[in-house]
């Protein structure tokens, strides 16, 4: 007798898909619990986190916004290896604003969110039309020319960077202010992709001949996106550099491109909340991994090789998919 293995819904995901899901308290928190005790946990983390782990939960959270912004330009078919371009862009904007203009930071990290997510979006607006590996070249080269450009003008205090930034008044309003944004990145970005709106650029990702023909502009739709995911990204630039009190030609290293990539696809690329459980991985086991000198590269490449062909869907769907179904042997006919 040969089996086959199947995956059914739970009768608990297919009742709480129905209009009825409120008349039952055991369903609503079957939908509320996944998106609740995230929320609680991570709130709560940092009053149980030493200051040395605090720091590490900031650097979490900045590379989870990062990874949601590289998340959200996949989502429209624009495939980044430059978020260091709107990290770094955000990180000079709030050190030039505060280092030369003496302004708070209160005010500095907003206006230089929004004022780096304008001036990548200008600096990437004429290539906006290349798809594919041209478009990632692009994304790759612009924050590598920053980085040349600073250094041979020595502008911006050139290898030297700016120091004496003003800190935040406190450790506790720098973590739940990046938490904070991070939670507000990830549930405002799946609720909008659930939108007509989102709908839109994921069309664009699919088929955007078709998007085209339907009468939509769809470079538009793109040059929006483009300016959320880099205002997100030159956000997490100009908040770190109050923390460190410094801005460098450093906050344009790779490797504000490189992890926030690793962070969605380990977690589960296209969801959002995959990038940022992403995060909540790779970057604490960066942290204890420093213990092992040289070997860290090495345990650490074996370790994303080890998730990506194991689970090349990404922690999140693998999760969602054991919440929302379970799996039998059932019988084949011969």
């Amino acid at each position: 007798m040969q089996k086959r293995r199947e995956r059914v819904d739970r009768g608990i995901n297919v009742r709480s898909g129905d209009v009825f899901a409120l008349c039952s308290w055991r369903e609503m928190l079957y939908l509320a619990g996944p998106r609740v005790l995230p929320v609680i946990a991570i709130l709560l983390l940092p009053l149980a986190l030493g200051i040395y782990w605090q720091k590490v939960l900031l650097s979490v959270a900045v590379f989870a916004l990062l990874a949601i912004s590289w998340d959200l330009l996949a989502q429209t078919g624009m495939i980044s290896l430059g978020q260091a371009l709107f990290f770094g862009m955000g990180a000079y904007v709030t050190g030039i604003l505060n280092h030369y203009w003496g302004l708070p930071p209160l005010l500095t990290i907003p206006v230089a969110a929004i004022l780096g997510g304008l001036i990548c979006t200008a600096l990437l607006l004429p290539v906006l039309r290349l798809r594919g590996i041209y478009f990632s070249m692009v994304t790759l080269i612009l924050p590598l020319m920053l980085v040349r450009l600073i250094e041979a003008t020595r502008i911006f205090g050139g290898t030297e960077g700016l120091t004496g930034m003003t800190p935040l008044p406190s450790r506790w309003l720098e973590i739940y202010v990046i938490v904070g944004a991070m939670l507000a990145a990830l549930f405002g970005f799946r609720r909008l992709l659930g939108t007509d709106y989102g709908l839109v650029l994921k069309g664009i990702r699919d088929n955007d001949r078709s998007v085209i023909n339907a009468g939509i502009n769809i470079y538009w739709y793109k040059t929006q996106a483009l300016l959320i995911a880099s205002t997100v990204g030159a956000f997490a630039g100009a908040f770190m550099t109050h923390v460190y009190m410094f801005v460098g030609m450093p906050v344009f290293a790779l490797d504000y491109s490189i992890l926030p990539i690793a962070a969605a696809v380990v977690g589960g690329p296209g969801s959002l909340a995959g990038a940022t459980l992403g995060a909540f991985l790779l970057v604490p086991l960066s942290e204890v991994l420093r213990g092992v000198g040289g070997l860290r590269i090495v345990f650490y490449g074996v370790f994303l090789v080890v998730f990506i062909v194991a689970l090349p869907e990404g922690i999140f769907h693998f999760v969602q998919r054991k919440y929302n179904q379970f799996e039998r042997w059932v019988e084949v006919d011969s």
